[in-house]
Order: structure tokens, then C-alpha cells, then sequence
């Protein structure tokens, strides 16, 4: 058989490998009630069926893909071990889809469920597996409120606040963490946000926070009304589904940061991009940890701070 017949072969089977992944996954959407709604596409989750749906779903995703496929954002009333969590977001890179998974109603249901094509894939078991690559923006308070409310011990977490301060350009200083807002404002360039989108975002962010702000008037018991407001479930869609676009801003420049420089440290052949690649990985899992203690404050200045040694 000659290269070229091998490549168009193996070319074929890729193609219908992939085509097979997107049937199950469209399959598994279509046992969903999709209650879609501006700005993006998303569903509603607040059924144990629609969650096992959902399971099916996240579980079809391919492996090891190129980027990771799950990008999750958590609200809540006083977002903590103290409070309690509302709505769970996951925005699906693959498919364009963000689930809002109504945890208010559901409870431990919605972790401990069971997908109808499998016997041991639940949402907790996706949460907690380190072969899943997660996404979350500062993951520290989601992950002490998944922890002490659900038993959620998150793994295979990359937290974008550290990609963005990994990344940062030398000219600016790294004592302080950036907010999601302020990375979506700074970091995504018009050709990845269009102004359309932007204006969109901002829009969403403003009617949400007149709803749930404290000092605009708000109550955070908004998030628990049901039927959830559209102003609360715009809210909660647009900040996760530019997720994707700022991690692959980020991963970009890791590539830029120093791309040819070598250091002792790193060892022969190692560049330093791949250092902080490897130190935002163990951060991320210390900022786990760390949220697991018994002395852990998810409040105060402190949290604006750097990690050490940055």
C-alpha cells in the first residue's frame, strides 16, 4: 500500500471517528429540554434525566483534545462553605453549548446521577478525574463551596487567573491578580470580541448586576427565584463562554514569553514557557487544596495577591 493510500485511509477512519463522537453527542442533546436564550446557546438543567443527558454528552466529548473541552463557573449566595451554590455553569468548547446546571433544585443530584450509557459517569466523577482538563477563572471560592457542600474534590483544574498572570507581559509588575472582567476587556482583541459581542457582554453583565448587586439595590437571592430571570440566565452564560477564547489568548503567549530563552533551571532543552505552564498546573492544584482547609478565607484583600514567588 503506498503513503498516499495509507494517509487517505487513515484520514477516513479519523473522519468517521469524529463523525461517530459528534452523533452520540447530538443524540444525547436531543434527550434534553432546550430552553435556548440569548447570548448564547445554552440549556437548562434542573431534571436528574436531563442530567444523565447532559453526563452522556460530557462523557462522548473526545479524548484528549487539542484544548480542553470544559470551561465552568460556579454562582451562588455568598459564594462559600457559609453560603450556598445556585447555578453551575459548563460551557462545552466542542459543541458551542453552555449547560446551567440548576443545582438550587437538584442539590446532590445533579453530582451524583448517572449518564444512560454508562454505569459509572456522574458529574462529580468528571469533576474529580485529573485526565479531564477543567477551566475555571479564579477556582479557589467554587471549589470550597463544591467541596464542603457536595464532597467535590476538584482535579485537572487550570485556572486562567494564573495563565493570565503567568503570562503577563515583563514590563508589568506580578503582585496583583487581574479580574475576569478586566482580562476580557484587556485581552481579547477586537478581531477575537467583536464589538458587537463586547457591547453584548457588557449589557448582560449590567442587567445581572442591577439584579443581584447589594449596592445597586440587588439581593443575591435572585439566583434561587424560579423560574430563573433571563437577566440572571444571560448573566450566568456570558462570562463562561469567552472562557475558551481567553485560554487560547493565554496559551498563545506562553509561547511568546521568553520562547527561545533557556535557563539552568528549567534544564537542557526546556524553555521557560514551559515552566510556568508546569508552575500554573501546581498552583492550580494548591489553590484547591488550599480552599479545603479548615483556616481557608475566601474574603479580603489577600485574594487580590500574587502567589508567592511570582
Amino acid at each position: 500500500m503506498s503513503t498516499a493510500t495509507i494517509t487517505k485511509t487513515t484520514s477516513i477512519a479519523s473522519a468517521t471517528e469524529a463523525q461517530d463522537t459528534l452523533a452520540k453527542i447530538t443524540n444525547s442533546m436531543g434527550r434534553i429540554n432546550l430552553r435556548t436564550s440569548a447570548p448564547g446557546s445554552n440549556t437548562l438543567i434542573d431534571t436528574p434525566s436531563a442530567v444523565s443527558a447532559m453526563v452522556d454528552t460530557l462523557a462522548g466529548l473526545p479524548a484528549n483534545p487539542p484544548r480542553p473541552s470544559l470551561y465552568i463557573d460556579v454562582e451562588g449566595i455568598n459564594l462559600s462553605r457559609q453560603g450556598s451554590i445556585s447555578i453551575l455553569q459548563i460551557h462545552v468548547h466542542p459543541i458551542r453549548h453552555t449547560y446551567l446546571v440548576d443545582i438550587h433544585i437538584l442539590g446532590s443530584a445533579a453530582f451524583s446521577t448517572l449518564g444512560t450509557t454508562t454505569t459509572t459517569t456522574t458529574l462529580k466523577s468528571i469533576l474529580e478525574s485529573p485526565d479531564i482538563p477543567k477551566v475555571f477563572f479564579d477556582v479557589r471560592n467554587d471549589s470550597d463551596a463544591l467541596y464542603h457542600h457536595f464532597n467535590i474534590s476538584l482535579q485537572g483544574i487550570h485556572d486562567l487567573q494564573l495563565m493570565e498572570l503567568a503570562t503577563r507581559a515583563p514590563t508589568l509588575h506580578r503582585r496583583h491578580l487581574n479580574g475576569l472582567a478586566r482580562c476580557i476587556e484587556r485581552d481579547l482583541h477586537p478581531s477575537v470580541l467583536t464589538s458587537r459581542e463586547r457591547t453584548a457582554w457588557k449589557a448582560a453583565k449590567e442587567r445581572g448586576l442591577n439584579l443581584f448587586a447589594p449596592e445597586r439595590g440587588g439581593s443575591y437571592a435572585v439566583f434561587n427565584e424560579r423560574p430563573l430571570r433571563e437577566e440572571i440566565r444571560s448573566y450566568c452564560v456570558q462570562d463562561v463562554q469567552f472562557l475558551p477564547r481567553l485560554w487560547a489568548c493565554y496559551n498563545d503567549k506562553f509561547s511568546l514569553v521568553s520562547s527561545l530563552k533557556m535557563t539552568a533551571a528549567t534544564g537542557p532543552g526546556k524553555r521557560i514557557s514551559d515552566e510556568w505552564r508546569e508552575r500554573v498546573l501546581e498552583e492550580s492544584k494548591a489553590r484547591v487544596a488550599l480552599s479545603q482547609t479548615v483556616g481557608y478565607n475566601g474574603k479580603g484583600k489577600h485574594m487580590a495577591l500574587a502567589p508567592l514567588g511570582w
